[in-house]
C-alpha cells in the first residue's frame, strides 16, 4: 500500500462513543432514512445481475422440471398398483377372479421406484449446480461492493456509518445468497408441481378437481393479503438492522470515550430506539409470514375432506377406481404443498427484495471522478506546489475555502495556522485529492492535480497526523505499510531515524509485537513515533504534518520533534499547527481565517505586524500564564 492513508472519513455521531478512525475528520451528517422498498425494481436489478448465468439457470430449470415430472407420475402408477391389488382381493372374495396379479404389481412398483430414483438424481444435480451459482453470485456481489468502496468519494463515508456499509456487505448479501441457494429452485419446482399435479388430477376426475380448485382463490387471496402487509415490515427490518449494527460498532469502538463522558445512558437510549424499531418490524414481518402456513394448512385440509367425500361417492357409483381415489388424494396433498411453498418463498422474496435494493443502491452510488485517460507521470518531483484561486465547499451552499492562493517552493516548510474551522485541514484534503476543488486549481510541478492518477499522486506524499492511524498487526507490518517491499534493515533504519527503535526493542516481542485492534497496547507517543517511522520509510517528496505532538508529554514531544526534523530535511512540508511555538522556524506561515489567507510571512515578520497572527500567538501565552 502507499504511504498515504486511505481516504479519511468521519462517521455520524450516534452516541457519545462515536469516534473517528480515519486520518482526518469529515463533515458528517446523520444517517438518511431509507426509502420505501421498490420490489419490482429490486428484483429486476437482481435478475439483470444474474444475466451471465442464464444458460446455467435454464439447465437448472430443466433439471427441476424433470425431477418434478418424474415425481408427479409416481402416485398415478401407485394408484394402478392399488387398483390391481384391490381387484385381485375382491376377485378372491367373490370367487370370480384370478387372484392378485403380483407380477403386474411388481412391474409397476419397480417402474415407480425407477422414476423416483431419476427424480431424486435430477433434484440433487439441480441443487448442486444452483448452490455453485449462488455462491459465485455472493462472491461477485462482495467483490463488487469492495471495489465500489474504493471508488466512492469521501463524502459518502462522511454521511454514512461503517456499520451501515458493513450490513450491506454481510447481512444483505447473505439474504440474497440464501434466496438464490434455496428459494429459486423451490419456486421452479413448486410451479412445475402445481401445473403437473393439476394435469394429473384432471386426468383422473374433473369433478374432484373442481372441488380441489376451490381452495386456490382462497389461498391466493390470503397470500396477497399477507404479502402486502409484510413487505414494508421486511424493508424496515433490513434498514434498522443496519442502524443497530452501525450503532453497536461505533459505541464499542469508542467505549472509552463513552465511559469517560458518562454517555452510557444516552448510548443505551439510542440503541433502544433502534432496537425497538427493529424488534417491532421484525416481529410484525415474522408474525404475519408465520400465519401463512397454519392458515394455508387449514384451507388445504378443508379441500382434502371435501375431495375425500366426493371420491367415496364416485367410487360407490363406479365412476372411478379405488386406486384413482388413492392417487387423487396424494395429488391433492401435493397440490396444496406447492401453494404453501410459493407462499413461503413469496415472504422470503420480500426480504430478498429489501436486501437487493440496499445492495444495488450502494453499487449505484455516485462515484468519484475517474482518473484521466492520459495522466501526467513525473519521473522526479522536487516538491513545487501552487494553489491558484482555490475555492471549495463540502456542500454547494457552504463554502469553506473562498479564495486561496500561494506558491510553495521545493524544500520549504509551510505552516498553516488559524482558529478552528478556518479551513486548515481542508487544504490538506484538497492537496491529497480526497476532495477536488470547486474552482481554481492546485498544481504539482506545474501540473493540475486532477491530471494525475490518485494513486500516483498520493505516493508522492506521506502524512503524520494527530490521529495515529495504525492497524491490527505487528509493529513491523505497521512500519512496512509505508513501503511494502522494504527490507528488514530498512525498517530498522527508519525506526532508528524516528527515535522509535529503542522503545520497540524494550517491548516483549520487539518488532513482532502485535498491536490490538484499537492499538491500546502502546502509548500515544509511541504510536506517533511509529507513524513517523512509516513516513521515513516511504521516503516521500512532500510531507503533511498535522500537529503530531499535541497529545503527548514534553519529553516525548522532544523525541517526536527531533524525528520530524529528520523527516522534513530536504522535503517540502505542510505543517498544520495549533501550538504556534512549534512553527517559529517555518519558511512561510499562512494564517487562515474563514477560508481565506489573511496574512503570510515568517514568524518574526508576522509578529512585527501586530495583526491576526500576533493576536493568536500572544493569546496562547496569555492562556498559559493565566493557567499558571
Amino acid at each position: 500500500m502507499s504511504q498515504a492513508p486511505k481516504s479519511p472519513d468521519k462517521r455520524p455521531m450516534m452516541g457519545p462513543g462515536a469516534r473517528r478512525r480515519g486520518p482526518m475528520g469529515g463533515h458528517g451528517v446523520s444517517m438518511s432514512t431509507e426509502k420505501a422498498s421498490d420490489f419490482k425494481g429490486a428484483m429486476r436489478k437482481l435478475a439483470a445481475y444474474l444475466g451471465k448465468y442464464n444458460a446455467t439457470i435454464v439447465l437448472v430449470l430443466l433439471l427441476a422440471l424433470g425431477s418434478t415430472v418424474f415425481a408427479i407420475v409416481g402416485p398415478k402408477l401407485l394408484g394402478q398398483a392399488t387398483t390391481k391389488l384391490f381387484a385381485g382381493v375382491m376377485g378372491q372374495l367373490t370367487g370370480g377372479g384370478e387372484g392378485i396379479d403380483f407380477d403386474g404389481i411388481r412391474d409397476i412398483l419397480l417402474l415407480a421406484l425407477g422414476l423416483y430414483g431419476i427424480s431424486t438424481a435430477f433434484g440433487y444435480a439441480q441443487g448442486w449446480i444452483m448452490t455453485g451459482v449462488a455462491m459465485d453470485i455472493t462472491y461477485r456481489l462482495r467483490r463488487d461492493i469492495a471495489a465500489k468502496i474504493n471508488r466512492l468519494p469521501l463524502k459518502y463515508f462522511d454521511d454514512t456509518s461503517y456499520g451501515e456499509v458493513l450490513s450491506r456487505v454481510t447481512n444483505d448479501v447473505d439474504t440474497i445468497n440464501q434466496t438464490l441457494n434455496q428459494s429459486m429452485t423451490q419456486i421452479i419446482t413448486s410451479f412445475a408441481t402445481l401445473i403437473g399435479v393439476l394435469v394429473m388430477m384432471f386426468s383422473i376426475s374433473w369433478q374432484m378437481t373442481l372441488v380441489a380448485l376451490l381452495i386456490v382463490p382462497l389461498s391466493m387471496g390470503l397470500i396477497a393479503f399477507i404479502v402486502k402487509r409484510t413487505q414494508q415490515h421486511f424493508a424496515r427490518q433490513q434498514e434498522y438492522l443496519g442502524h443497530v449494527n452501525g450503532h453497536v460498532e461505533e459505541v464499542y469502538g469508542g467505549h472509552r470515550v463513552m465511559k469517560a463522558f458518562g454517555g452510557e445512558a444516552r448510548s443505551l437510549e439510542t440503541f433502544d430506539r433502534y432496537n425497538d424499531t427493529l424488534y417491532d418490524s421484525a416481529w410484525k414481518s415474522q408474525f404475519l409470514s408465520g400465519l401463512m402456513m397454519p392458515i394455508m394448512g387449514f384451507i388445504g385440509n378443508l379441500g382434502y375432506v371435501a375431495v375425500s367425500i366426493l371420491g367415496g361417492y364416485l367410487a360407490v357409483q363406479k365412476l372411478i377406481t379405488v386406486g384413482d381415489i388413492q392417487a387423487f388424494l396424494q395429488y391433492v396433498r401435493s397440490f396444496t404443498q406447492p401453494i404453501r411453498q410459493i407462499a413461503t418463498v413469496t415472504n422470503t422474496l420480500q426480504s430478498t427484495a429489501a436486501a437487493a435494493e440496499r445492495v444495488f443502491e450502494f453499487l449505484e452510488e455516485e462515484e468519484e471522478t475517474p482518473d484521466p485517460a492520459d495522466p501526467v507521470q513525473l519521473d522526479e518531483v522536487e516538491g513545487r506546489v501552487a494553489f491558484r484561486n482555490v475555492r471549495f465547499g463540502y456542500r454547494p451552499d457552504k463554502i469553506v475555502i473562498k479564495n486561496f492562493s500561494v506558491d510553495v517552493h521545493p524544500g520549504q516548510k509551510i505552516a498553516i495556522v488559524g482558529p478552528t474551522g478556518a479551513g486548515k485541514t481542508t487544504i490538506v484534503k484538497l492537496l491529497m485529492r480526497f476532495y477536488d476543488v470547486t474552482d481554481g486549481a492546485i498544481l504539482l510541478e506545474g501540473h493540475d492535480l486532477r491530471r494525475f492518477r490518485r494513486g500516483d499522486l498520493r505516493r508522492r506524499f506521506a502524512m503524520v497526523l494527530q490521529d495515529t492511524w495504525l492497524f491490527n498487526g505487528s509493529i513491523r507490518d505497521n512500519i512496512r505499510y509505508g513501503r511494502e517491499e522494504a527490507t528488514e534493515e530498512e525498517i530498522v533504519a527508519a525506526a532508528r531515524a524516528a527515535r522509535a527503535d529503542h522503545f520497540i526493542r524494550t517491548l516483549p516481542e520487539g518488532y513482532d509485537m502485535v498491536l490490538n485492534e484499537e492499538t491500546t497496547n502502546l502509548s500515544q507517543g509511541q504510536k506517533q513515533l511509529l507513524t513517523i517511522a512509516r513516513a521515513i520509510l516511504a521516503d516521500p517528496e512532500i510531507l503533511i504534518l498535522d500537529e503530531a505532538t499535541s497529545s503527548v508529554d514534553t519529553r516525548t514531544e522532544v523525541l517526536i520533534q527531533e524525528a520530524m526534523d529528520e523527516l522534513m530535511r530536504g522535503r517540502t512540508s505542510f505543517i498544520i499547527a495549533h501550538r504556534l511555538s512549534t512553527i517559529r522556524n517555518a519558511d512561510l506561515i499562512l494564517v487562515m481565517n474563514e477560508g481565506d489567507i489573511v496574512e503570510q510571512g515568517t514568524h518574526e515578520e508576522l509578529l512585527a505586524r501586530g495583526g491576526f497572527y500576533a493576536d493568536l500567538y500572544n493569546s496562547q501565552f496569555e492562556s498559559v500564564a493565566t493557567a499558571g
